[in-house]
């Protein structure tokens, strides 16, 4: 099976290409733009593999992405490809519209065009499979059920607005077309390589450094936390197994207020460096304005993947997030890069 990822560069993406590579026989196809989240350090254990090809490609340019379709020929696209940090799409909405939107209708348009030059066989195997996320829902309030597949779009924030936009054009090609798609919507992802302009890895970064750890409002935001081997086992389950047309939620039943993530975070970290007293580092820990239409709380009901496709999260958050902190502990080479990459963006 050859299959072509977008945003295979990226966090969640990488992470899928890795376990691919090194657990199946797959032919792996990565199209990234290389933005400034992307590194493919995060693949450099696997890109010489001769199942691994990678384009520097732009979703947003139907040509060489409608090239890339010709001449690689893919069974099928998984398209992680998007901007998906909250702050930025606040202060620059325009890069969510056009990843998010117009580079989804690119994708759909070529990959609607390939699907019917197919023949028959290889047609009825065919894979759109599009990852998404809960932040398409709103948010919560504290006595509220989870999210589930069947819980209308509310989205807050230019980003969710955008992912909530694709979703919609996933499932109109679906439904218009007869496009054979699969769609995800998952919760927080956390894990190694994670750019450092996320919650978790941002505070490890101003841990070790002795920065103030910036937590919005009173910290009592609440998330539900899904680590990315976790997403990855479920992506790839969906795609074995899951009905076309159908929409899969993806969470780690770790629901946790962001200021009990930085707690736990910061004691985790101060075991590790021997810290404690005035030097620990829950002293760096502090409150600043929330930002705006800030989502109160999320949380994903996973009945449906669970019973219908027997996927359940593995790992614990506190397992979890241990061997995160530990893993970027062991690797800050690599993260002083994105360090310099995210102050040179900004």
């Amino acid at each position: 099976m050859k299959i072509l990822i977008t945003g295979g560069a990226g966090f969640i993406g990488s992470a899928l290409i890795r376990f691919l590579i090194n657990n199946t026989q797959c032919q792996i196809v990565n199209i990234d733009k290389l933005n400034y989240a992307s590194n493919l350090y995060t693949l450099n254990t696997i890109d010489q593999n001769p199942r691994y090809q990678f384009y520097q490609i732009d979703i947003c340019d139907y040509n060489q992405l409608s090239t890339i379709f010709n001449m690689t020929k893919p069974d099928v696209v998984m398209h992680l490809a998007a901007e998906s940090h909250v702050d930025r799409s606040i202060e620059t909405p325009r890069q969510f519209i056009d990843s998010n939107i117009i580079g989804t209708y690119n994708l759909l348009e070529i990959s609607l065009q390939y699907w019917n030059s197919l023949e028959d066989s290889r047609k009825n195997q065919f894979r759109f499979q599009h990852i998404s996320t809960d932040e398409v829902y709103g948010d919560l309030d504290a006595d509220e059920p989870p999210f589930t597949e069947n819980t209308p779009y509310k989205p807050s924030s230019p980003y969710s607005a955008s992912k909530a936009a694709s979703d919609h054009l996933v499932r109109a090609w679906h439904r218009t077309y007869g496009l054979p798609v699969l769609i995800s919507n998952c919760s927080n992802n956390y894990g190694p390589y994670q750019y450092p302009e996320k919650l978790i890895p941002l505070s490890i970064l101003n841990a070790l450094q002795h920065k103030p750890i910036q937590i919005y409002g009173d910290g009592s935001q609440i998330r539900d936390w899904l680590h990315v081997d976790d997403h990855v086992q479920a992506l790839l389950r969906i795609l074995e197994l899951g009905k076309i047309g159908e929409t899969y939620n993806i969470g780690g039943l770790n629901e946790r207020k962001n200021i009990d993530v930085i707690s736990e975070l910061c004691s985790i970290m101060d075991s590790l460096l021997n810290r404690s007293g005035e030097n620990s580092s829950k002293n760096l820990i502090q409150y600043i304005k929330d930002r705006p239409g800030h989502d109160k709380r999320y949380a994903i009901n996973s009945t449906k993947i669970s019973k219908t496709l027997n996927w359940q999260p593995r790992i614990s958050f506190s397992s979890g997030l241990r061997n995160t902190i530990e893993w970027y502990l062991n690797h800050q080479d690599w993260f002083g890069d994105k360090l310099k990459q995210k102050e040179e963006a900004l």
